[in-house]
């Protein structure tokens, strides 16, 4: 079908969004559904602006690619007129840029992500592939010239294609993780030609759905073999982004060996790998997990492998991960107060892995979503930063611990250098120790002035 008169008059100086004006701060009193009442990217909070302690990024798949399909619609909701009158899939793709980039200008945010297949099409053969992601890649890089926009990272899509049903790395069949292999190859390429500053990893469907058929042994080994492939090719090109691991429990696979920031943590170490990779986290992924956004958070931080974070929620009474944009204060504070203590999330950043609703149509509904998601978490930074500064609940913990720092056994045993024996004997005689309140309602009252304070 040719292009529409409507298609072949936009471009890259085409209005995808006239009635849509640029979203700016106009401050917590403000009605106004497409205006900041938090953000506000220069505001200077912790000493840098909050555009700086954020680094919010628009994903390119949820935003342009999911069009209000879920587990149990039979296709989407949404009707979009820019995907509408081309002639192929790739000058559909290509017009699509510039649609995400005026979407990116107009929403004031830096950065963006995509998977490979988010922004270009699949041919017929790994060539033809290529390819078309090249001319993809080509207007992506004029387009970050043009206005500024900059890769916070990218990633491969190995779980939708039928030849991935059985997982990508650690597929049973060497031909297919062949297949994986040239996908990450590109876009470890593509990524590093647009100056990406990340390169995440997420397997959908490395897992298994039951024992019977699975080697799981020779499957963790092999996943392993494919991460270190990644790294050492990442570095023979000079790729000098951070190398990420995305946590997730389940779905599609019932059982993802990437389970939760722990799990994934602990394979690292097994392999090796720890000092390749850090953990790019979703809170939804936590919850899936019978955990928390927070608990995924603290997993990561503790370890000083809190790289980058998806930021989304998801609804409790699903069960399936619905990934809703960000509208807790307490979860963004608890968040941004590690982040903050952290010197911040360069070179990650703040993702917006996060869809408006099937029943939400409108182009308006798009922005407002992203609008409450970065107000969500400039506030979340601002009341973590009043928390830091007013130091109460840092002091309760730290008063909880003192006997570590404070008493000749405790410094004896955090520093390693007592025996097991040394300690039953300090138990032998000494009296019954002083019962202690763990003060869990003192602690939750301060946090909430901060969390849920104007």
């Amino acid at each position: 079908m040719p292009p529409s008169k409507k298609q072949k008059a936009s471009g890259s100086s085409a209005k995808f969004f006239p009635e849509i004006p640029p979203i700016k701060y106009k401050g917590p009193e403000s009605t106004d559904p497409l205006a900041f009442k938090y953000y506000n990217a220069d505001e200077v909070v912790a000493g840098k602006p909050m555009k700086e302690w954020l680094r919010f990024a628009v994903c390119y798949w949820h935003t342009w690619r999911g069009m209000g399909a879920d587990v149990f619609g039979l296709g989407g909701t949404m009707t979009r007129s820019w995907d509408e009158g081309h002639a192929s899939e790739l000058d559909a793709a290509l017009n699509r840029v510039d649609v995400h980039f005026e979407f990116c200008q107009k929403l004031g945010v830096e950065f963006y992500c995509f998977h490979d297949r988010d922004v270009s099409p699949e041919g017929a053969s790994v060539a033809e592939t290529e390819a078309m992601f090249d001319k993809i890649a080509d207007k992506l890089a004029a387009k970050q010239a043009e206005t500024g926009l900059k890769l916070l990272w990218g990633t491969c899509n190995l779980f939708s294609h039928k030849r991935f049903m059985h997982g990508g790395p650690t597929n049973p069949d060497p031909a297919i993780v062949c297949m994986a292999a040239a996908q990450v190859k590109k876009g470890l390429d593509v990524t590093k030609k647009l100056g990406g500053k990340n390169f995440v990893m997420w397997g959908g469907r490395d897992g298994y759905q039951t024992l019977l058929n699975t080697d799981y042994a020779t499957e963790q080994d092999n996943y392993a073999t494919f991460l270190k492939m990644t790294a050492d090719y990442a570095d023979s090109i000079g790729f000098k982004g951070q190398l990420l691991l995305e946590p997730k429990p389940r779905e599609p696979a019932a059982h993802q060996y990437n389970f939760d920031a722990e799990t994934t943590l602990g394979f690292l170490d097994h392999y090796g790998l720890t000092d390749r990779f850090s953990l790019n986290l979703e809170a939804n992924h936590g919850t899936l997990a019978g955990h928390t956004g927070e608990h995924e958070t603290e997993a990561a931080a503790s370890r000083g492998k809190l790289g980058s974070i998806d930021a989304n929620r998801n609804e409790a009474m699903l069960g399936w991960d619905t990934d809703m944009f960000p509208t807790d204060p307490a979860l963004s504070t608890y968040v941004m107060k590690r982040v903050i203590e952290q010197g911040g999330l360069a070179p990650g950043g703040l993702n917006f892995d996060a869809k408006i609703r099937r029943e939400s149509t409108d182009i308006e509904d798009l922005f407002i979503g992203h609008i409450n998601g970065m107000d969500c978490y400039a506030r979340g930074l601002r009341a973590a930063a009043k928390m830091i500064a007013d130091g109460t609940l840092d002091s309760m913990v730290k008063t909880r611990y003192a006997g570590f720092t404070s008493t000749p056994i405790g410094k004896k045993f955090a520093s390693g250098k007592a025996s097991l024996v040394e300690m039953a004997a300090h138990a032998k005689k000494s009296a019954e120790p002083k019962q202690t309140s763990g003060k869990q309602e003192a602690a939750e009252s301060v946090f909430n002035r901060f969390a849920y304070g104007s």
